[in-house]
């Protein structure tokens, strides 16, 4: 932005979430410029971005990518993990050029000028359910997961009854004392710091790939019953390999669950709009080298958590990774680190999913309303606790993943951005026939194709009574 209109609009930069400004305060394209927003000054630089975006794309959904893989083989879930991140960079493209054109950085406007009320609707509800979703995947982590860390590091017995112990007492607290005030926070370029951190901490879940010649033996004895061969070849129990190969493709009733895991933990489409407002000097072009290199980032490690996860235990591996290793030993140290790092990760992402759905909010029930502290607090608090009450009572993190993921994530990733685009791109610049429009309409029926496909298979895995499976997984 050039400085005299920084000085000029200074007004308006004072309040990302003006709606007003938003929605009208845009230069257009003159004297064969680029068109400039002018509805907030950004201040948050290109490394900050990357860190939010980042720890937007990252979620939950690695610790069920093991048990994809196991469920589909190491060949075809490659194949479709890179599928389904070239597409999710593919769509992020369709956004960044539709708001390009209009001067719009918000995913309900782009609705809202695509087709109106009808479409600032949707796409508001979409995101508040996906990330209700994503906010609730998280939270069910910190449930399950905090009360067996704090045993494993009290000693403590299980059937003691201490309140610090219960999973409910316990994400009650982490919301109140972490999420509420880091999800206060008036701008989502604050929360830079602590999605650096939080990706930092999943770099080291990692380190789980060292367990795997450790553990993989005690693994497979403990959680399969195999037949372990007595005998010793330099210091080592010798195991049977016919019981621990890893398949390239597998075709079973759980492959129905991998496209929507894989969905879901590449959709970030609901933040990449908000974080492109707060960026210092937006470009198109910047915004979209962002938004490559966290998706980037996040399929390198989505792969090796998943590898390294499937090869340690196979088709053993469980739907929530951390479960499996906390069935070999408990009390392992490195284990416990690891278990204690993703708890921080999840915690510290749940704000930055929480700022589309509060705008979502905003754009929906308040359209016209300029910045209220009061409502900001309000919603923010109201989400919370109605997430916290979802999760207390939520079956299990399985659930959550395939049924969020197969309606909200297509609508997200696929069938809103190429609608908008086709809708918002003008005919006399990109008329229908075009190739570009002709592969935004594919984009959207491969959507739809997508969304109708994962809620069959997983109708179809429920009603044939394989869903008592979930319980165990």
């Amino acid at each position: 932005m050039e400085e005299e209109q920084n000085g000029a609009h200074h007004g308006r930069f004072d309040d990302p979430d003006s709606t007003i400004a938003e929605n009208i305060e845009f230069l257009p394209n003159s004297e064969g410029k680029k068109p400039r927003f002018t509805d907030f000054e950004g201040k948050t630089s290109f490394g900050m971005s990357v860190f939010n975006l980042g720890n937007a794309i990252m979620g939950s959904g690695i610790l069920g990518l093991a048990y994809a893989m196991a469920n589909t083989g190491i060949l075809l879930f490659l194949f479709l993990l890179t599928a389904v991140a070239g597409l999710s960079c593919y769509s992020i493209h369709l956004l960044l050029k539709s708001s390009g054109i209009v001067g719009i950085r918000s995913y309900e406007q782009l609705g809202f000028r695509a087709f109106g009320i009808t479409g600032k609707m949707a796409a508001g509800i979409a995101i508040t359910l996906q990330n209700i979703g994503a906010m609730s995947s998280y939270l069910y982590i910190v449930k399950s997961e905090f009360p067996l860390v704090l045993q494993a590091f009290l000693k403590a017995d299980t059937s003691s009854g201490e309140w610090y112990l219960n999973g409910n007492y316990l994400v009650v607290l982490v919301s109140l004392s972490v999420i509420l005030p880091l999800a206060l926070m008036k701008q989502l370029g604050y929360l830079g710091y602590t999605s650096g951190f939080s990706l930092s901490c999943m770099v080291f879940f990692l380190s789980v790939i060292y367990k795997k010649f450790q553990i993989l033996t005690l693994a497979l004895a403990h959680v399969a019953n195999v037949t372990v061969n007595h005998g010793y070849h330099n210091g080592h129990v010798m195991v049977d390999d016919s019981n621990c190969s890893p398949q390239m493709f597998t075709i079973n009733t759980h492959t129905a669950y991998t496209i929507p895991i894989l969905a879901f933990a590449f959709v970030c489409h609901p933040e990449v709009l908000p974080i492109y407002t707060e960026l210092r000097n937006p470009t198109q072009r910047k915004m979209q080298h962002i938004s490559n290199i966290s998706i980037l980032i996040m399929y390198t490690m989505y792969f090796l958590a998943a590898l390294f996860g499937y090869l340690t235990f196979y088709t053993n591996v469980e739907a929530e990774l951390l479960h499996t290793y906390s069935r070999i030993d408990p009390y392992d140290t490195l284990i416990l680190c690891v278990r204690l790092a993703v708890l921080t990760a999840v915690t510290l992402t749940v704000p930055i999913v929480l700022f589309p759905v509060r705008r979502a909010i905003q754009e929906m029930m308040f359209p016209n309303k300029t910045f209220n502290w009061i409502r900001h607090v309000a919603i923010a608090v109201i989400l919370l606790t109605f997430i916290n009450i979802l999760v207390i009572f939520a079956p299990n993190i399985l659930g959550i993943f395939g049924i969020i993921g197969a309606t909200s994530a297509p609508c997200l990733i696929f069938i809103f951005p190429a609608v908008f685009y086709i809708r918002i791109v003008p005919k006399d610049k990109e008329p229908m026939r075009s190739t570009p429009k002709i592969f935004a309409a594919c984009f959207a029926g491969l959507g739809m194709l997508f969304m109708i496909m994962s809620l069959s298979f997983i109708i179809i895995d429920w009603t044939t009574g394989s869903s008592s499976a979930l319980g165990g997984h």
